[in-house]
């Protein structure tokens, strides 16, 4: 079906490569970019004309962390991005992954990790999985109506956990078979076939697994030894794909083996690796700088190829009650997640041995920490008893005359998860922000959006970005240039993670996003609670300012104006596709170029470098 014609006049335009800003007017024409030029362009019979007169018009925006795996199922508008300019989303994250597996097995990794009901997320899985290879996939989400594009990591635990089964998987004395491992490489490779970014891991022991059967085990990534991931990440490797890697970030340590397996030390391939992530937390002021520290070593010394995900607005949390991931970082907080009811968590909260526990371990210094733990900076936001709203624990806990965690505990037994409650624990301070913003080692993302649906809400983290970045520019403390942002919004990332997005050119793909800056104004930083019908009218936590984003258009289809998605988009009418990621080694090798690809920028790179490289010239890295 051919698309309507998109005339944009007069809009400040930015081409995702850090280029001048200038005025422009751009023609989009089925699906791609045909025209951008200072001269007036005719509009055709039937063409849509968007006046970005005072706008600005840029490459629509990529999310590099998400977990839309389960909602794009239910929802594949994904309108809670794509309604902010988000054209390209990526899935996979966090070693979970829906495209291999058992439904149930991929309902118990997901659901409390990443905060999602399970009793919406289990029959969307039953129901909805007709598909078993990445290969199947892949042609499953081009079925889907999609509001933006979607790209894909290849998920460790998945993979392990259906090599394995999930219960060897989750056992810490079962050490995979050579035929485990053989099947566990097949699985990953055809993924790499199919078109996935690469592969991602995570080594994090506070993300456990949900339902009945395995609860509270970590995830089947966290039981793979160092010398299982060292065979898996080969591929990854010569590839030139992506490992994305979760280290253990209480213990610290893990993430010095990811910056190792990154570095080239000038010998062999580096390894492309993003690590999640970097962060000013409250905890430590220090953590940040030292990371900083760590990503110049790698990247300028020892010939690695490494980047921290960071998102660039302030890390705030809401909670009802006990559900809060943050708790997973202790004994006694993950004890009271392994309770599923309000009931089973009063009844534990009222024991005295277990409040002295939590006690213990909530004001221990020498037990790791990410999460503050200080409940001077965690204020109620809503409680069947108003007089406490706006208050914090500790200053409750001074008017009952107790500790801060006895006052939390005691109104978690009153009223369970009626006490809705806030926090900031990272990215507070302007100054750190912006130095990682500036950093070489940043690559912008992270907002874990279709996950910790009532805890977090980061899907406009761009927006909230180009505002602090307009803000600073006001006062006379420019950050960084505009043009250098909206690079490492789009274009940066899609040069790094090999997809065809991120830049506006002529021939090129038409994902862009018109921003009004005159509304980049304290309404994008405002909460509001919005239902999901699709999830049984499950309450999702949003920041909306629809004024900001006149428009929004995915392989050129409008798909959003004013900051409302059109109706019929993740319906009747979808826009996005699957984006595969350009693959090195089939590239240099001389392997075949699928035919949807070749009609693609990267499928004539693919076949320039097919036809200089013929032969097999080229050597497989050395591993030593």
């Amino acid at each position: 079906m051919q698309e309507q014609d998109i005339i944009i006049k007069n809009g400040l335009f930015f081409d995702g490569k850090g280029g001048p800003a200038t005025n422009k007017n751009l023609k989009v024409s089925n699906g791609r970019v045909v025209k951008i030029t200072d001269e007036e362009i005719p509009a055709p019979a039937g063409a849509k004309v968007i006046n970005a007169e005072g706008k600005w018009v840029m490459p629509g925006f990529i999310d590099i962390h998400t977990h839309y795996d389960a909602e794009v199922e239910a929802m594949p508008s994904l309108h809670e991005s794509l309604r902010h300019g988000v054209t390209t989303v990526f899935m996979g994250s966090c070693s979970l992954s829906a495209a291999v597996g058992d439904p149930t097995d991929i309902a118990d990794m997901f659901t409390r990790v990443e905060a999602i009901p399970y009793e919406h997320l289990l029959p969307i899985m039953k129901e909805g999985k007709n598909w078993e290879t990445h290969a199947e996939y892949v042609e499953h989400l081009n079925s889907l109506p999609l509001g933006p594009n979607v790209a894909s990591f290849v998920g460790y635990s998945a993979v392990r956990a259906q090599a394995m089964g999930l219960e060897r998987a989750l056992d810490a004395k079962a050490k995979p078979t050579e035929a485990e491992l053989e099947k566990m490489e097949e699985v990953i490779e055809e993924g790499y076939e199919a078109g996935f970014l690469g592969l991602s891991l995570n080594g994090l022991y506070w993300d456990k697994m949900g339902g009945d059967r395995f609860r509270s085990k970590c995830l089947p990534s966290t039981y793979a030894s160092w010398k299982e991931l060292r065979r898996m990440v080969r591929g990854v490797r010569e590839r030139g794909l992506n490992l994305q890697a979760i280290p253990n970030i209480s213990t610290k340590y893990q993430i010095f083996i990811y910056a190792a397996f990154s570095a080239g030390l000038f010998v062999r391939d580096a390894l492309k690796t993003s690590v999640v992530s970097i962060m000013d937390i409250r905890s430590n002021r220090l953590i940040w700088r030292a990371l900083s520290g760590l990503g110049w070593l790698v990247n300028r010394l020892l010939g690695g190829k490494f980047r921290y995900q960071f998102l660039p607005v302030p890390f705030d949390l809401w909670a009802d009650g006990f559900e809060n991931v943050v708790f997973e970082e202790f004994g006694a907080g993950a004890a009271g997640l392994h309770l599923e009811t309000v009931a089973e968590r009063r009844k534990l909260f009222q024991d005295e041995g277990y409040r002295r526990t939590f006690n213990r371990q909530w004001n221990n210094p020498f037990i790791p920490k990410v999460f503050h733990r200080n409940f001077a900076k965690a204020t109620v936001m809503d409680c069947p008893d108003s007089s406490l709203v706006g208050k914090t624990f500790r200053e409750i806990g001074t008017m009952q005359g107790k500790s801060e965690v006895d006052a939390f505990l005691d109104l978690l037994i009153e009223h369970g998860n009626q006490l809705r409650w806030y926090t900031v624990t990272g990215n507070d301070r302007p100054k750190p922000l912006a130095a990682m913003m500036n950093s070489d080692s940043s690559l912008l993302g992270f907002s874990d959006a279709g996950a910790h649906l009532r805890n977090m809400a980061f899907y406009n983290f761009p927006l909230r970005m180009l505002r602090f970045l307009q803000d600073a520019e006001q006062r006379g403390k420019p950050v960084m240039p505009l043009e250098k942002a909206v690079h490492k919004l789009t274009g940066e990332l899609g040069d790094w993670f090999q997809i065809e997005a991120g830049t506006l050119e002529e021939g090129k793909r038409a994902d862009l996003v018109v921003i009004d800056p005159a509304h980049l104004d304290y309404h994008v930083e405002e909460i509001h609670e919005e239902e999901i019908p699709e999830l049984g009218n499950y309450i999702r936590l949003v920041r909306r300012n629809p004024a900001a984003v006149p428009a929004v258009v995915v392989n050129g289809t409008l798909v959003a104006e004013d900051g409302e998605v059109l109706p019929e988009i993740g319906k009747s009418k979808g826009a996005g596709q699957f984006l595969r990621a350009t693959s090195t080694l089939s590239s240099l090798r001389g392997a075949n170029v699928p035919a949807e690809l070749e009609r693609t920028p990267e499928g004539e790179i693919l076949a320039t470098n097919r036809a200089a490289f013929a032969g097999d010239t080229l050597h497989p890295p050395n591993y030593s």
